[in-house]
């Protein structure tokens, strides 16, 4: 058992379903990173949330993990590539800390899947653009092969 005195749920507004945003590009930025091991703890992976900066979803938070310490070489090029991406994007070309991608506006090019495990809509990450320019990053996100699903 947990003592729950003080809280009062009449003052705090009751959490709601999330549902996936929609397709489409949104200016946001690293809020957290951290590396994890994997779940066969055979490797690691960068996780990253991003959180929306502008717009009527802002608030929001996507999330992106990077197997940057895996046996598949295949799934560390595509890790390595993607977080390329993510430093063209921001202009942080060679970061020592996953820290130094933090709190600087990219444009998230989001996309809509669903998940294997219950067949529901999901948000995904397909690409990152530079605030700059506009010019969406050369990598395609999370290994697919940089079409849009839609």
């Amino acid at each position: 058992m947990a003592t729950l005195t003080g809280f009062d749920a009449s003052k705090v507004e009751p959490q709601t379903a999330r549902t996936p945003i929609p397709a489409g590009d949104y200016k946001a930025a690293v809020s957290s990173s951290e590396m994890k091991r994997n779940s066969k703890d055979n490797g690691s992976f960068l996780a990253l949330e991003f959180e929306v900066v502008d717009g009527p979803h802002k608030g929001r938070k996507l999330f992106a993990n990077l197997n940057l310490d895996n046996p598949n070489k295949q799934a560390v090029e595509i890790a390595k590539s993607e977080l390329s991406a993510i430093c063209r994007a921001v202009n942080v070309l060679t970061p020592n800390d996953s820290a130094e991608l933090h709190n600087r506006p990219l444009f998230l090019t989001v996309g809509l899947e669903n998940r294997k495990d219950t067949g529901d809509m999901q948000n995904r990450i397909k690409g990152y653009k530079s605030l700059a320019d506009g010019a969406v990053a050369t990598a395609p996100a999370n290994g697919d092969s940089g079409k849009p699903p839609w």
